[in-house]
């Protein structure tokens, strides 16, 4: 049967690279300012989301992991692995 959640139990596979990336930013923006870099690029989401996926306790939508990887320089594919 198919299981929502890595083998580790988190919600998703990408929100370790998403920290990794977002601390390498230049500047190393907040989780609040990267937050804001996603709405200035049409997402809406807050603070308390970024946590959230960060630590692998929410979900994250195709809409968000394209805007993630535009935001980040990187390709959708380069999240997910």
């Amino acid at each position: 049967m198919f299981k929502n959640r890595t083998a580790n139990g988190r919600n998703n596979i990408v929100g370790e690279k998403v920290e990794n990336l977002r601390k390498s930013l230049k500047g190393t923006p907040s989780q609040r300012q990267f937050a804001e870099l996603l709405q200035v690029s049409g997402l809406d989401i807050d603070k308390n989301a970024i946590q959230r996926i960060e630590s692998g306790e929410r979900f994250v939508t195709d809409i968000e992991l394209k805007v993630f990887a535009a935001v980040l320089g990187v390709t959708y594919e380069e999240l997910l692995k």
